[in-house]
């Protein structure tokens, strides 16, 4: 089994692979997609953004499993964090709805989406969105900054959930609240998938059970959990076979194990 360490660095490289290619969402990307240390082309995840205000196509690398912003309550001249911020999807979708009078940080530990959102955001020329290099789980950020805070299919990729929210407590103000799609799953998975680094690129061997993902929510210190949107996600054969034999994957189809993208939302007192 990989260490916190080792699944970041795996996480970071696959990432910086994405961000490399010159591809939107109808390109060979999406969060749950890594097979023999390539990335291959499904969307089964990913939620249509193309309708939102705000909307850029070259920010949109299909790595989402939701549409955190749709739930999130971003009001004109609010302070928005997006975790995981990728090219910058969320972080233009958010500000179309801050405006000119609010503002919006993107956080991401890779720096070839750093610089693929910054070469978005020059093409736009919004002065009130920033891109910063970190890790979700000690945040460039001071204290009580942020009114809200998004993330989408990305808390799944980051071994230390605890800290995570920790963190996300931290950065809200008083009053804040956040707004984050993520996969979880229901049942136990088979051992091969959860032990597979790249799964765990995939947003899938990171997911945790629904009840303990809503448990480290409530030990954070948040308040009013609640589950907005829930989608199954349904893993295709080819993807599980490259992991489980015939007869492990089989048993998996009649297990009756979920892995659902839930989009939940909370507030901090």
């Amino acid at each position: 089994m990989q260490t916190e360490n080792e699944i970041k660095e795996i996480v970071k490289e696959k990432y910086g692979e994405i961000a490399k290619q010159s591809t939107s969402c109808c390109g060979p990307t999406s969060c749950c997609g890594t097979t023999d240390s390539k990335i291959i082309g499904y969307t089964v995840m990913r939620d249509e953004y193309t309708h939102l205000d705000g909307y850029v196509a070259d920010a949109d690398l299909g790595l989402g499993c939701g549409l955190p912003t749709e739930f999130a309550a971003i009001k004109k001249g609010d302070v928005v964090v997006d975790l995981g911020s990728g090219a910058g999807n969320d972080v233009f979708v958010a500000r179309a709805i801050t405006g000119d009078e609010g503002k919006v940080i993107g956080i991401d530990m890779t720096k070839e989406m750093i610089d693929k959102a910054n070469a978005n955001n020059a093409k736009l020329g919004f002065k009130n969105v920033e891109f910063r290099l970190g890790d979700i789980e000690a945040m460039p950020l001071d204290k009580s900054i942020a009114d809200v805070v998004v993330s989408n299919c990305v808390l799944n990729l980051v071994p230390n959930k605890q800290k995570a929210f920790a963190e996300i407590y931290r950065v809200l103000k008083t009053g804040g609240h956040f707004c984050v799609s993520d996969i979880v799953i229901k049942g136990a998975l088979p051992e091969n998938l959860k032990k597979s680094a790249m799964m765990y690129a995939g947003c899938v061997a990171g997911a945790i059970q629904q009840d303990d993902y809503l448990n480290i929510i409530s030990a954070a210190g948040f308040t009013n959990a609640e589950i907005k949107k829930t989608k199954v996600i349904d893993l295709p054969d080819e993807i599980l076979r490259e992991y489980l034999s015939e007869a492990e994957l089989t048993g998996y189809r009649q297990s009756g194990v979920g892995v659902f993208s839930i989009t939940v939302t909370a507030d901090k007192k």
